[in-house]
């Protein structure tokens, strides 16, 4: 996965020029008030973000991570079910990566990677050529299914499950 590396680069950056890590892949404490080289005023630094009396504590600490991945565990896997069930599935996945993503390096560069994504196919569906092929394609999608309904109406008729004559 490129940008997993892509976000990793940003980050060591500094450390490997000499200057203050913001973001620790191991879990280390960070400073809150620097941002890190490729960190914008909206994206926080990588590393955990567990209080810091948790972080002291290496049992605590691994105990707060067990913890944290399980509930984002039930989350995802509710959100999975949701898919083939009735619910806001891919909301609800994205809701347990976003509690993993609390604590862990990979489900945070995993959803920068997602926002950057999503922030980038919607600047693409605004584009007016994308928009007039995409109005153009649901126009003949809906002549089309138009067209089949009224052969088959044509063909077979309206037909009633009841009886409404009685």
């Amino acid at each position: 996965m490129r940008a997993e590396s892509d976000e990793r680069e940003r980050v060591a950056g500094p450390a490997a020029a000499g200057g203050p890590a913001t973001g620790d892949a191991h879990g280390g404490e960070h400073t809150s008030g620097t941002s890190g080289v490729g960190t914008t005023a909206a994206e926080r630094p990588l590393g955990s973000r567990a209080p810091a009396f948790v972080k002291a504590r290496r049992t605590l600490h691994l105990s707060w991570q067990v913890g944290v991945f399980l509930i984002g565990l039930a989350v995802v896997l509710a959100g999975v079910l949701m898919l083939v069930l009735p619910g806001p599935g891919w909301f609800v996945i994205f809701a347990g990566m976003a509690i993993w993503a609390t604590e862990f390096v990979w489900a945070q560069l995993v959803l920068r990677w997602t926002k950057r994504k999503v922030t980038e196919a919607a600047q693409r569906a605004l584009d007016p050529k994308v928009r007039r092929r995409n109005m153009a394609l649901t126009a003949a999608g809906l002549v089309i299914a138009g067209a089949l309904v009224g052969i088959y109406l044509w063909k077979f008729g309206i037909v009633m499950p009841w009886k409404i004559a009685q």
